[in-house]
Parts: C-alpha cells; structure tokens; sequence
C-alpha cells in the first residue's frame, strides 16, 4: 500500500531514501508535562505519515504523556491509548474522554482559591527559597507550591463527581507543578540552584480537551495484555528503552524513577521513600522496570529488550505499525530491520534530525550508531503486515 519494499532494497548496496523534507503542513496543538522521549517535535511527521493511509482507529499502545493519542483524536481518528502508567491513564482519560462545563471551570477556581498549609507532600517535597535543605536533600519545589499541593490534592477527591472529572482535575494539577518545579525534567534528581520558574506561584488552569472523535478507550496494561483486546487498524509504538551505552549500570532509574510523583500524587497514598530525590519504593527497578528498558542479555545471547520488539510486532493484529525508536536504544538499526523482514512484506523508514528539524529518508547501508555518534537522532519504521 505505501512505497517500495526496503527489505529486499536493504540487500544492495545502492542507498533506499526517501524524503520527507521540511516541516509538514499538520500541526495540532497538544498539552503535556516535560517528559524525557517526549514526541512533541516529531508529532507534525507522525500525522504527516499517518494521514497517507486508509485508517480510522488507532492504538497508541505506549501512550505516555498522550500527546500522540491528543493529536489522533483532534484529527478525528478514533483512538485507543494505553500505557501501565497510572499517570498516564489520568492523562488519557482527561484529554481523550474528558468534556468542558461551567462547573468544572468553578471547581478549579475553588481549588485555587483554597489556604494552603503544610502537610505530607511539604514535608518531603517542599524547600525554602533562601534556607538550606535541613535534611541534606535538594528539594522540586519551593515550599509555597506544596503548601498549595496539600492544600489541594484532598479537595480534588471531594470535588470530583466521577472518575473523568477527578482525571482532569488531577491532570491540571500536575501541569500546574509541571510548570513551577525545580528539575531537569525528571525526578530522579533535582537542581542545585532554584529554577527561576520554581518562585513563581502554581495555577490550575482548564486542561486542552478539545477531540473531534468521541468514541474513545483508554487502558492501563501491560502492552501483551492488551493487544489481543485492541482492534485498531494502525498500532503506534513509542516503548521505553534501555540505553545502548555498554557502561550504564544496572541499577539506573527508569521511566517509573523518573515519574514517581506523578503516580504519589494520583494515589495520594504518602508511599515509603528512598534516596535522595524520595523516590518511591516501588519504583526501583527490581520493582517497576519494563522489558523493552531492560539491558541484559538472555542466555541466548540476545538482548532482552530486542525479544521484546520482535513479540511486539509479531503479536500486533494491526495491519499497519508504526514504530518509532531513537539512535541511543539497545537495539541496533539492523537487528531492527532483520525483525521487520521476518513480520512485515513492506516498510517505509524516516529518520528526524532535531538538530535542523528535518525529516529525510534513513539511509540502510549506515550504522546508526556510528554514523550518528553525538547525535540524537529518531526513526520512524512504518509497516505493513
């Protein structure tokens, strides 16, 4: 349906390319949190790809902070978002099923006209602008927010009328810390020095949830739980991946690490915490690590991580996929490729230069690794079984 077959192309020596230069005209707005492997840049390409193919329902199987599954929906494609993040659930349920009222705007009023004091989340997330941390511990907010946190966070569960309506207000808490936080973009570790953004007051503003499409579903599974309940005629995969840096250790934080207080503050369960950033306990990665992060070799000899990729096509019932993956993953350009053939009869790969904002064909006969060293760099394999 799409191009020509680049399995039987990457068997000579000729380059297969195809271009897709520049920005594209498809441009959504979407809303979501700072997020390590965000797809905001790419976003304009992934609409552009997908809206060359005769599909109408879409699984977003790895959907994050959703701004894939936001961008489908506001195209009108009916979507299906699914991720083992609670957070991410909250997200879809806010902007994928959520709807706009004169009463919901008056609830987020009352939340941020409420007094703040200090409580759970003060006393473990809060610091003083101009005092030094009396445990040792740099902190993600200034005191001012928790005090708002504590304040809010119970009210919220009081508020809210229905599950959908306690996602989005939930979700407008979160962006409003989002956006006065004191980190790097994670909660593994946090600022020496107070962000300038952290001194400013949080507000609980009306999430985006504007979707042309009213049909949707969200889910919170595991990825192999839920592809045999998914009928979708195009899956999208972003999945976590683990870094192909030989000296990563082993015990480096992963997505559920980096994002614990988001899920602390969905719960609002005052988990038992560890280390220096108070990351939950359950978060560690014996814990809470997913395969497709995972670093080691099984005793085939074969990476864990790469067996994860092959059942996650193989199992797909989609008749197409698309998969994006970054230069700095475990898996190699060919060892994906080799996947593909034994799966797919077509695909078509682009690879996006952040660095100009270009996306152009991916040349076969390059290592990804060694042509684009210092670079980073993300493809996108689109597939048709």
């Amino acid at each position: 349906m799409f191009g020509t077959n680049l399995i039987a192309k990457a068997k000579q020596n000729n380059p297969a390319q195809f271009n897709l230069i520049g920005k594209p005209s498809v441009h959504i707005q979407t809303e979501g949190i700072k997020y390590s492997g965000s797809k905001l840049k790419l976003l304009p390409y992934i609409l552009s790809v997908v809206h060359s193919l005769p599909v109408k329902r879409i699984f977003d199987g790895f959907s994050g902070t959703t701004r894939v599954s936001q961008a489908f929906a506001k195209c009108g494609y009916q979507v299906i978002a699914n991720d083992l993040a609670v957070w991410s659930k909250v997200f879809g349920e806010c902007y994928l099923k959520g709807k706009k009222s004169k009463q919901l705007q008056e609830k987020i009023d009352y939340l941020n006209s409420l007094k703040a004091y200090e409580g759970w989340f003060s006393e473990h997330y809060g610091g003083k602008a101009n005092a030094p941390h009396s445990d040792g511990k740099k902190k993600v907010w200034q005191i001012h927010n928790t005090k708002k946190l504590d304040a809010i966070r119970p009210e919220i569960d009081k508020a809210a009328e229905s599950s959908i309506e306690k996602s989005i207000l939930l979700t407008s808490l979160i962006l409003a810390l989002d956006k006065v936080d004191s980190t790097l973009g994670h909660y593994a570790s946090y600022l020496r020095e107070w962000s300038p953004r952290s001194f400013n007051t949080m507000k609980l503003l009306m999430p985006l949830i504007e979707t042309k499409a009213t049909h949707h579903k969200v889910m919170n599974k595991d990825i192999f739980q839920a592809l045999p309940k998914i009928k979708a005629d195009l899956s999208y995969f972003d999945p976590p991946y683990g870094s192909n840096n030989e000296k990563m250790p082993p015990s480096r934080v992963r997505y559920a690490g980096y994002y614990h207080i988001w899920k602390t503050i969905i719960l609002n369960d005052k988990p038992a915490l560890k280390g220096k950033s108070n990351r939950r306990e359950d978060s560690s990665d014996l814990k809470a690590g997913s395969v497709f992060e995972e670093f080691r070799k099984n005793k085939q000899g074969s990476f864990i991580a790469l067996k994860a990729i092959e059942r996650l096509i193989k199992e797909c019932p989609s008749q197409y996929i698309l998969l994006s993956y970054n230069n700095g993953g475990r898996a190699t350009k060919e060892e994906i490729c080799a996947i593909i053939s034994k799966q797919c009869k077509k695909v078509r790969i682009f690879s996006m230069d952040y660095k100009r904002n270009v996306m152009s064909g991916m040349r076969w006969t390059y290592d990804w690794t060694k042509s684009n060293e210092g670079k980073n760099t993300e493809f996108l394999f689109l597939m048709e079984k």
